[in-house]
């Protein structure tokens, strides 16, 4: 297993927006009118995987030695970073293993598999992520690609800032992005230095936020609610990212699931964008009046990975 202590940089994540601009284009920054003012939509759901995480699976495995490729990689997700491994180590010829938790929307199960990828499951309530990728580890070696508190990862989440800025023709005043482990919000707030960083989360799951808050790391606990955003529920961020936070990133704010299907609604009729519930949790913040809105403003939709039924359930108002 590769370890390192190196810390995400500025000029790292201005490295990885050249990777990233050298194999995808940039994705559209829609202008949209919420409550009477005009502000910006960043659609990352229309990346080839459907979600911002193709950017820090590429950076991170687009910078492996020769040798750590030859190791193949592990990763842990439940979905979207999944799929930005295999379709970054299917590009690469990289052995690809995906921890993922068996009750992972089948959607993303399919993308992860359809790419190359082996996929190993775990019990998202009784067995920890990380110490299932570490046996896998240490029974076939390799380099762990953690989703969110690796430091070239969180650089090319980092790589979105850069084209918003590019296409805005100026830093943004305010991004706010969904969080789950804290990896996109670190690399925002590397990217826009001067831009107020507002991460996102659903309600009881908003670990990142009482950690900023208390200055310290918060675990989910044992009776943490049901949440339709399965992408945002990791049971904590990890310390580098509260390191490169606290002072830097806004406490945040958390939404409803009634809120996130409001936010896919909007999407969906005004955006023509189809958006799954852990990406519209910035767009259902800002629809609830909860973050203040200006025309430099941008609001991340970072995943379009959608269960077909659940979804036309949502659209039709029957969820």
């Amino acid at each position: 297993m590769t370890e390192t202590t190196r810390l995400p940089t500025r000029e790292g994540v201005i490295e990885a927006a050249e990777r990233v601009a050298a194999i995808l284009p940039p994705t559209p920054l829609l202008p949209i009118e919420i409550n009477g003012t005009r502000c910006w939509v960043k659609a990352e759901n229309l990346q080839p995987i459907g979600a911002f995480k193709i950017r820090g699976a590429w950076n991170r495995l687009s910078s492996l030695s020769d040798e750590e490729r030859a190791m193949g990689v592990v990763a842990v997700s439940s979905g979207n970073h999944a799929q930005g491994v295999a379709w970054a180590a299917k590009r690469l010829g990289i052995a690809a293993a995906i921890v993922m938790p068996a009750d992972a929307p089948e959607v993303k199960l399919e993308g992860t598999r359809a790419l190359g990828a082996k996929i190993v499951t775990y019990d998202r309530q009784g067995e920890d992520r990380d110490k299932a990728a570490a046996k896998l580890i240490k029974e076939r070696g390799g380099t762990l690609v953690h989703a969110f508190a690796d430091p070239w990862v969180m650089e090319g989440q980092g790589s979105a800032g850069i084209e918003i800025a590019a296409q805005l023709g100026r830093e943004p005043s305010r991004i706010i992005a969904c969080c789950g482990g804290g990896g996109l919000t670190v690399g925002l707030t590397l990217a826009c230095p001067d831009a107020s960083i507002v991460p996102v989360e659903p309600e009881g799951w908003d670990m990142v936020g009482q950690s900023l808050a208390k200055g310290t790391l918060v675990h989910a606990g044992a009776d943490a609610p049901k949440t339709i955003c399965d992408a945002l529920q990791p049971t904590a961020t990890k310390q580098i990212n509260l390191d490169l936070l606290l002072g830097r990133s806004d406490p945040g704010v958390t939404v409803t699931d009634d809120e996130v299907r409001a936010a896919q609604r909007f999407a969906f009729s005004r955006l023509h964008l189809v958006v799954e519930p852990g990406g519209a949790a910035a767009l259902a913040a800002a629809l609830a009046g909860k973050v203040p809105l200006d025309e430099a403003t941008v609001l991340m939709v970072t995943g379009g990975n959608v269960d077909a039924h659940a979804y036309a359930q949502t659209i039709a108002g029957d969820a």
